[in-house]
Formats: structure tokens, C-alpha cells, sequence
């Protein structure tokens, strides 16, 4: 059976009306197209296309935050395909659909007349009756969005619903993958906020180390696993963050920071940083930043990020298998006021 694609010069509105699956422009337009049966994310097929998420391992609390990738050209995956639709599923989101687009006066005619092509092809072209006869051998796959990628990105994947039987993984770009689920499980990542202890207490010092070290205790490994199991296939993958070191920005350029970088590394006890403890006011800190001008009432807005270093195992995969670190940090106010003497 030959597997057609959408044609490369579609019209505009043809691009809206066949873009398939969650957070599609039909779906942002209102058009319910939920099947018979369905109760989950009034999404086509919702109950086969769902990647599931075990987020048991993942961080918690008020202060938890998704990681921000440091790469700025790596982005988790925008669309790919995946096994959606059983046959009376795929007639029936063409009945509806066909419906839909009949009684839009604003359709435009070329597009109409394109969409009644495609799901003709379906009922009496390179299929039959949506392949009913094979029913329970295989699924209709079809592309899967990602929410939280552009419209542009999303309609990367444009190929019309292709049938594979169960267990078959088709060789077409983009299809689903243990890789593709990993960069899924990467966006579900939470890890805890990073305020770090400072000291001394109370207001900082002009010219006087300022201590800053996180607990151990606090920043331990988090991950999520993402998994399909549908259409024959049984994937998964769990995408791992571990803390790897914490970054400062103190706020101010009248600063000087410890160590120079601003980067301090995770010691072996998983902490950042070290107490600090009477008798230490002149050591330099091995985490910490030294103001040279008073905040003169105020407060500058001391900067800290922990960057995670971020892994991911899976199905068919031996190894660890790296992918870009993540950071995420907020902003803490630290007063710093100018004395004159010191008692110690």
C-alpha cells in the first residue's frame, strides 16, 4: 500500500483544516472532534496518543521550577508520529471533520475540495473502508504536537494519517522514538528553587567576604520517565538531572566574586559552597562574593543558578546518553551596608 503525504503546495487553508492531533488550528478553532468513547483531553483517539509520565522522582515543593536547556539550539521535540487511530477511530474524525468543513462558509473552495480528496483516499483510493479489514493488526499513525512549540514548528510534521501494523516502526522522519521521549520527559523535569544560605547574617559587608553554600541535603539527582505503550510498540525513557554547580551574579558591578568565574562546583557530598563558621571574616570563601559599595539603603538583586547536568536511559539504549545541561536559579535581595569597624 503506497503511504501518500500532504502535498507541498497545499493552500493556507488546507494547512489549517488537516493539521491532526492536540493543539492543532482546528482544535484552537473550536471544532470538537473527540470519538465516540473518548473522555481525555477532548483530543481524537486521546485514550492511544497520551505519553504517560512517571513524575514520582521528579523535584517538588513551591519553589520548584522546569530547567531552562543551555543550549540555545537544542529545544525539546515540536511534533513527531505516533499510533493514534483505529480504523472506525480515523472514519470517524473524518465524518466529523467533513462535516465541519461542509457547513464552513469560509473554507475556501480549493480546500474543501482537497480535503474531500484526501478522505476519499481512505474509503475507496489506496485504502478501503479506513482499512477495516485489517482491524486489530494495526493502527493508523498520525502526527502528535507539542503544546508548548510554535505553529510553525508543530506543522513540521504535515504527513496525512499512514497505516502500520502492530509492532512495525515506520522509517519516516519524526517518528516517535526513546529519544523523542526523553526530550518529552525534559520538559516535565522540576528541580528546587535555589536560595542559598549567606552569611555572616543580616546585612553584608562592604569589603568583607559574604559566605554562600547550599545544602547537600537539598539538591539531590530528580527525573521523569516518559512511555508509550501502544499499536505494538512499548518504549520509554527516563530523563535524569543532577546538580552540577551553582552560579552567582551578584547583582552589581562593584563586586568581586569567589571564585572569579562565579562558578562554584558541587562538592562530593552533593553541597555547594561551605558553611561559613565564626573565626572566617577574612578567608576568602570557596562559594561567595565580596561587595566593594553599600546597596546605600537598598538591596541589589544577587542572582544564583544551579546548572543541572542532564542525562536520559531508555529502551534499547546501554548507555547514558547525554543531553544539555539545564538552569534554573531566582533572585535573592542581599542589603550591604558600609561600617567602619570591625570587632572581632
Amino acid at each position: 500500500m503506497r503511504r501518500r503525504v500532504r502535498r507541498a503546495g497545499c493552500v493556507a487553508g488546507l494547512a489549517t483544516v488537516v493539521a491532526l492531533g492536540m493543539g492543532s488550528p482546528v482544535h484552537a478553532a473550536g471544532i470538537d472532534f473527540t470519538p465516540e468513547g473518548s473522555q481525555e483531553n477532548g483530543d481524537l483517539a486521546a485514550q492511544v496518543e497520551v505519553i504517560k509520565y512517571d513524575t514520582s522522582k521528579n523535584g517538588s515543593g513551591p519553589s520548584a521550577g522546569p530547567v531552562a536547556a543551555a543550549r540555545t539550539d537544542w529545544t525539546p521535540p515540536p511534533c513527531w508520529y505516533a499510533p493514534k487511530w483505529t480504523p472506525s477511530e480515523l472514519r470517524d474524525y473524518y465524518q466529523r471533520t467533513y462535516e465541519a468543513i461542509t457547513h464552513d462558509p469560509g473554507m475556501p473552495p480549493e480546500a474543501r475540495n482537497e480535503w474531500n480528496e484526501e478522505r476519499h483516499n481512505y474509503i475507496d483510493g489506496d485504502y478501503k473502508d479506513f482499512n477495516e479489514e485489517n482491524k486489530g493488526e494495526g493502527m493508523w499513525w498520525g502526527a502528535v504536537y507539542n503544546p508548548n512549540a510554535s505553529i510553525d514548528d508543530q506543522l513540521k510534521c504535515d504527513r496525512i494519517p499512514f497505516w502500520a501494523d502492530n509492532g512495525e516502526t515506520p522509517e519516516v522522519e519524526n517518528v516517535i522514538t526513546p529519544d523523542i521521549l526523553a526530550g518529552l520527559a525534559y520538559e516535565q523535569i522540576k528541580v528546587p528553587g535555589t536560595e542559598v544560605t549567606l552569611a555572616p547574617g543580616g546585612r553584608s559587608k562592604v569589603n568583607l567576604p559574604t559566605w554562600a553554600w547550599l545544602d547537600g541535603g537539598e539538591f539531590k539527582p530528580v527525573s521523569v520517565t516518559a512511555s508509550l505503550a501502544v499499536g505494538g510498540l512499548d518504549m520509554s525513557a527516563t530523563t535524569t538531572a543532577t546538580p552540577k554547580s551553582l552560579t552567582i551574579e551578584p547583582g552589581t558591578k562593584d563586586a568581586r566574586l569567589h571564585p572569579a568565574s562565579g562558578e562554584c562546583a558541587l562538592n562530593g557530598d552533593g553541597s555547594i559552597g561551605e558553611p561559613y563558621a565564626k573565626g572566617k571574616a577574612n578567608q576568602e570563601p570557596p562559594c561567595g562574593v565580596t561587595y566593594l559599595r553599600s546597596s546605600g539603603g537598598g538591596s541589589y538583586a544577587m542572582e544564583a543558578t544551579v546548572t543541572w547536568e542532564i542525562s536520559w536511559t531508555g529502551t534499547g539504549v546501554a548507555a547514558a546518553q547525554a543531553l544539555p545541561d539545564g538552569t534554573f536559579g531566582n533572585e535573592q535581595a542581599v542589603e550591604v551596608e558600609e561600617i567602619q569597624s570591625i570587632n572581632r
